[in-house]
C-alpha cells in the first residue's frame, strides 16, 4: 500500500497471480453470491414499491428485513419492515452483476474491496441499470450491491458433517479480488 492508502497493483503482481491460478484451478476465485439490498427506512407503500422494483430487476422474490431497534429521530420502530434483500447465485448473479457494473460505468474504488475478497458498491438510481425505464408510479430507488468471492472448497466451512475452518492461505485476498474484477469482469479499479 502507498502512503495515501491506495493499493498499488502492478502488472507484475497481476501476472504472478494469473500464473498461480493457471497452475492450480482450486486457487482461482469465483463469484459465490451477489446480495442486493434496498433500504427504504419506512414500511408501507414505499417498501412495497421497492420490493416490486427488486423483483423486476433480479427475477427473484425479495426477503423483507426488519429494524433491529427503535430510532426516534428517523421514525423507525423496532421490528418494523424497512428494507428488501435478494441473494443471487450462479448465472443470475453474474448477469445482474454485469448490469450493475454497467450502471456504475465499470469503475469501482479500491477502498470498496475488503481483505477477504468481498466488494460492495452502490447504485444511486435503479434507472441507471441498462434496460430499466422510469415509471412515475414507482419512483426512483437506490441500492447496495455486495459481491462475495470464494475459492472452490469453501463448502467445507458450511457443510453439516465434518465442518472445518478455511485457513488464511485459502481465503481470497484484496489483491486477488481486484485482479479477478479487472481480468474477468473488465472493471477499472480507481
Amino acid at each position: 500500500m502507498s502512503a495515501k492508502g491506495k493499493l498499488a497493483l502492478s502488472e507484475d503482481v497481476m501476472e504472478e497471480i494469473l500464473k498461480k491460478w493457471a497452475s492450480n484451478p482450486m486457487l482461482k476465485p469465483r463469484i459465490a453470491k451477489v446480495t442486493v439490498n434496498m433500504g427504504v427506512g419506512t414500511s408501507g407503500e414505499r417498501l412495497q414499491k421497492a420490493v416490486k422494483v427488486l423483483r423486476e430487476l433480479t427475477g427473484q422474490e425479495p426477503s423483507i428485513r426488519r429494524a433491529k431497534r427503535t430510532i426516534k429521530e428517523f421514525g423507525i420502530r423496532k421490528r418494523e419492515p424497512i428494507a428488501a434483500v435478494v441473494t443471487l447465485r450462479g448465472e443470475r448473479a453474474i448477469n445482474f452483476l454485469n448490469k450493475a457494473l454497467e450502471a456504475v460505468g465499470r469503475r469501482i474504488k479500491a477502498s470498496s474491496f475488503d481483505d477477504y475478497g468481498n466488494v460492495s458498491f452502490g447504485i444511486t438510481e435503479h434507472i441507471m441499470i441498462p434496460g430499466v425505464k422510469y415509471d412515475p408510479e414507482v419512483g426512483i430507488f437506490g441500492m447496495d450491491v455486495a459481491v462475495t468471492l470464494e475459492r472452490p472448497g469453501f463448502r467445507v466451512m458450511r457443510r453439516r458433517v465434518k465442518r472445518s475452518r478455511i485457513p488464511r492461505r485459502h481465503r481470497v485476498s484484496k489483491v486477488e479480488a481486484i485482479t479477478f474484477f479487472i481480468k474477468e469482469l473488465g472493471v477499472r479499479v480507481i
